[in-house]
């Protein structure tokens, strides 16, 4: 399963990133998607997520900062992170909501793409 993130990169606080991940399409029309993250020395937590329908939900700590959309016409969602802190350094990922079940019964994993914000 192609799970490819790309968009992030190195910005101040209070600076903007969009993050980008294109899906194989034969999960992504079928799923809903999510963000996730995963900061060094943590737990992958779920950011936002969006369902096949365009409804979205987010965790407490990016409400009104983040906002994740998906063009199903390019089987690509999206993540617009504003008002950024530092504490929104991980490697963020996305996936199906939940996490893609591989055939061997493992959550399947893209490599993320790593955002660091400055204080």
């Amino acid at each position: 399963v192609q799970l490819q993130a790309s968009g992030g990169g190195l910005v101040q606080a209070g600076g903007s990133l969009r993050l980008s991940c294109v899906a194989s399409g034969s999960i992504f029309g079928i799923n809903d998607m999510a963000w996730y993250r995963q900061a060094p020395g943590e737990q992958r937590e779920l950011v936002a997520t969006v369902t096949i329908g365009g409804s979205t939900n987010y965790a407490a700590s990016v409400k009104g900062r983040f906002a994740i959309s998906r063009d199903n016409a390019k089987n690509t969602v999206y993540l617009q992170m504003n008002s950024l802190r530092p504490e929104d350094t991980a490697v963020y990922f996305c996936n199906t909501n939940p996490p893609y079940l591989g055939d061997f019964g493992v959550h399947e994993w893209g490599q993320g793409t790593l955002v660091t914000v400055s204080s």
